[in-house]
């Protein structure tokens, strides 16, 4: 009971406060557009450069963690790609706009607070290894899967350059670059820099937590129930299990087994929307497993802290 109180809810009450706060008025939602723009666009990158391009790439790029962490996330892909057009009849487009909702856990929003809060700030250096790729690597998959499927017979020459071009207009994924260069070019960055990144990059998850309450007000559900609970159930369960197993078998420390599983046990993130509303495929279902996702993780994550304790 006290990893539900101590770790998980005041992470889910700051989510209910943002809810709440639309809910009731007090937050208009050009405000909660405002704040997720301010956070997605501006403060997370800012928390992913300095993350990024202080990490010990060596220490922490652990190819078992990555390896366990990644078959997990494409086989909810996979799953929720084979469910949606085995058991639900979907075109293929709608296809892989479920399979990306298995597929991008909310490693940002979810996974650092809850395992800042649950194993302390020197735990996050996992977590941040498996989020320096999992933007660029979900996107990826997605966007050439969705590709491929809008584009069957057709020339795929022109692919690479349309993943490309998608994957780096994500400031999510230019901050990760950025990181990267400064890290391995060794490029020494001023103080008075950093010290202006960290004060934004420190109202990077309180803020998007809040923000993500107000954004998931929009999105209640409405039909195709047992679709989104197939998604649900394979992002909630599907993908911790895979990489709870993996880890087992691939010998991983107890700190980078917390992270990876943690991480992988979140809901579908924001992103899983983003994605839908990108190509105009499958919004309801994903927009719903956002919200019920985030919902029925306070009662998985609970027992998946147990199972790590």
């Amino acid at each position: 009971m006290s990893a539900l109180i101590d770790v998980i809810m005041p992470v889910f009450l700051v989510i209910g406060f943002g809810y709440l706060a639309v809910w009731k008025g007090y937050f208009s939602q050009s405000a909660v557009d405002g704040l997720m723009k301010f956070t997605q666009g501006f403060a997370i990158p800012c928390l992913l450069f300095l993350a990024i391009s202080t990490l010990d790439l060596q220490q922490n790029f652990d190819f078992s963690l990555l390896f366990s962490f990644y078959t997990g996330a494409l086989a909810g892909f996979i799953a929720a790609f084979t469910g949606a057009r085995v058991l639900f009849q979907r075109d293929w487009e709608d296809c892989v706009a479920f399979g990306f909702c298995g597929l991008f856990s909310n490693s940002l929003l979810l996974g650092l607070p809850i395992t800042e809060r649950a194993y302390g700030p020197d735990a996050l250096e996992a977590n941040y290894a498996i989020i320096a790729i999992h933007s660029p690597f979900c996107y990826g998959v997605g966007i050439t899967a969705m590709e491929i499927a809008r584009n069957w017979g057709n020339s795929v020459a022109a692919l690479p350059r349309k993943v490309l071009k998608a994957m780096f207009s994500n400031a999510l994924i230019i901050g990760i670059s950025l990181g990267f260069v400064v890290n391995l070019g060794g490029i020494p960055v001023p103080n008075v820099m950093n010290d202006a990144l960290g004060l934004i990059a420190r109202a990077a998850l309180p803020a998007a937590l809040f923000g993500l309450g107000g954004v998931l007000y929009q999105y209640r559900p409405e039909g195709d129930m047992r679709a989104i609970l197939f998604v649900v159930a394979i992002s909630l369960v599907l993908h911790p299990v895979i990489v709870w197993l993996l880890a087992g078998l691939n010998d991983l420390s107890l700190s980078a087994t917390r992270s990876a599983i943690l991480t992988s046990a979140m809901a579908p993130g924001v992103n899983a929307y983003v994605f839908a509303n990108m190509y105009g495929r499958a919004k309801r279902v994903a927009a719903s497993a956002v919200l019920i996702g985030t919902g029925l993780s306070i009662v998985t994550v609970w027992g998946w802290l147990h199972i790590l304790a």
